[in-house]
């Protein structure tokens, strides 16, 4: 995959990330979001404090990915995020399931990219 491919695909997914997790905030602070949000995602935070850490992460992460800065530690910490977001939208709500599906191939292709900086995570025995 060349360089200026990888730049745009981590734009793109820091870019998404950056406005769902600013549009989260408006939705934590009672304002009017500027993105509708899915009925069926707000019924799984009925908890604000889980609402508050995913939205926080999802700014933190984007930050990285759009400052080219710890870029593999974004994606590891984005991939639970979404795989919740592509199997809401999969089950529950169709409504952005191409957008979902859009979002785990780029996060995929990035994943790919940066395979070398995961190997050591499947190590079989540690070295000091």
């Amino acid at each position: 995959m060349n360089k200026p491919l990888v730049h745009i695909l981590r734009i793109f997914l820091g870019s998404v990330f950056l406005i769902a997790g600013i549009n989260g905030y408006f939705v934590i602070l009672g304002l009017e979001p500027f993105i509708e949000t899915s009925p069926q995602a707000m019924e799984l935070f009925q908890f604000q404090y889980l609402l508050i850490f995913e939205k926080s992460l999802e700014i933190i992460c984007a930050v990285l990915l759009l400052s080219n800065r710890y870029v593999p530690l974004a994606l590891a910490l984005l991939s639970p995020i979404l795989a919740n977001i592509f199997l809401l939208h999969l089950f529950k709500d169709h409504s952005l399931l191409a957008l979902a599906a859009v979002l785990v191939f780029v996060h995929g292709a990035l994943l790919f990219y940066y395979r070398r900086n995961y190997v050591s995570l499947f190590e079989k025995k540690l070295r000091p």
